[in-house]
C-alpha cells in the first residue's frame, strides 16, 4: 500500500463530495440502531481524520490510525486549529498494537479494499477482534463489484479545483476484480505547474466471503446495508456497510 504522500495534500479537496457531518451522523444511527453505545471507539484507516473530529464533536471518546504518516500530519494539524485533542497512532490495519481493548471499530471510505488480498482482510479482521471488548461492534463500508465494473472501470475522472488540477485514471483487471488507480496532481507554480503522481489499487470481494471472514474472526450478528441507510444492499449499489459483533 502506497505511503499516500502525495495524495494526503489533496485529499481533502478530492473528498469534499463524502460529507462527513452526515456519515457521523449515520454511523451514530447505526450503532444505536444496534442498541450499542459507541464507548471508546476506534476509527480504523482513519486518513487526515474528517470523521474521527466529526465524531468526537459529537462526544465520542475516539482516537485514530492510519498506516500514513502524511495523512496522520494533515489529521492532527486538523484537529488541533480547532482545538481537538485527539490520538493519532500510526499503524498499519494488519498490525495494529492497541494499548487497550475497545469497544467499537469504524473503518470508513474503501479502506478495506485498499487490502491486496483475502488472507489480509482476515488479518485485519482478526487484528480487530484481538483487541475489542466481547459485545463490541465493528463498523466498515466496501466497494461494491458493481462499483468496480460500471463506475470506476476503465474510466478517466478530471478534477479541476481551486488548489489542484487532478487526473484519475483506472485500470480495471476483471479476474481479480482489482482497480488500479494512477493519480497525477498538476500544482500551479507562478506560470508554470509542477507535476507530482500517486499509484495504488483497491480490490473488491464478495460479501458472502467477508461475511465468513468476519465469522472466522469472532464475529457474529452480522449485518449488511446500502450507504448510508438501513436498508438492504441492491443490485447497482456502489457501497455497502456491513456491522458486526464481537462474540460475548
Amino acid at each position: 500500500m502506497s505511503g499516500y504522500s502525495v495524495f494526503a495534500q489533496y485529499y481533502d479537496e478530492l473528498t469534499r463530495n463524502v460529507r462527513y457531518a452526515e456519515r457521523a451522523e449515520y454511523f451514530l444511527a447505526l450503532l444505536k440502531r444496534l442498541e450499542h453505545a459507541p464507548g471508546l471507539t476506534l476509527d480504523l484507516a482513519c486518513g487526515t481524520g474528517s470523521l474521527t473530529l466529526e465524531l468526537f464533536c459529537r462526544g465520542v471518546d475516539i482516537y485514530g490510525v492510519d498506516a500514513s504518516v502524511a495523512m496522520l500530519s494533515q489529521a492532527r494539524e486538523k484537529c488541533m486549529n480547532v482545538g481537538a485533542d485527539i490520538l493519532f497512532l500510526c499503524q498499519k490495519m494488519q498490525s495494529i498494537d492497541l494499548y487497550g481493548t475497545v469497544d467499537t471499530v469504524i473503518c470508513s471510505l474503501d479502506s478495506i479494499n485498499h487490502l491486496k488480498d483475502e488472507q489480509e482482510v482476515q488479518q485485519v479482521f482478526s487484528k480487530v477482534s484481538f483487541f475489542m471488548n466481547p459485545g463490541g461492534v465493528f463498523l466498515f463500508d466496501l466497494n461494491t463489484l458493481y462499483k468496480h465494473e460500471m463506475v470506476l472501470g476503465n474510466n478517466v475522472f478530471v478534477y479541476d479545483m481551486e488548489n489542484v488540477y487532478c487526473v484519475w485514471q483506472n485500470h480495471y483487471v476483471p479476474a481479480s476484480a482489482r482497480v488500479d488507480i494512477h493519480l497525477d496532481f498538476f500544482e500551479r507554480n507562478g506560470k508554470l505547474y509542477s507535476r507530482s503522481s500517486e499509484h495504488f489499487s483497491e480490490r473488491t470481494y464478495p460479501l458472502e466471503k467477508i461475511s465468513a471472514c468476519l465469522e472466522k474472526a469472532g464475529f457474529s450478528s452480522i449485518s449488511i446495508f446500502d450507504e448510508m441507510s438501513f436498508e438492504s444492499p441492491k443490485i447497482d449499489s456502489q457501497r455497502v456497510v456491513f456491522a458486526a459483533k464481537k462474540k460475548r
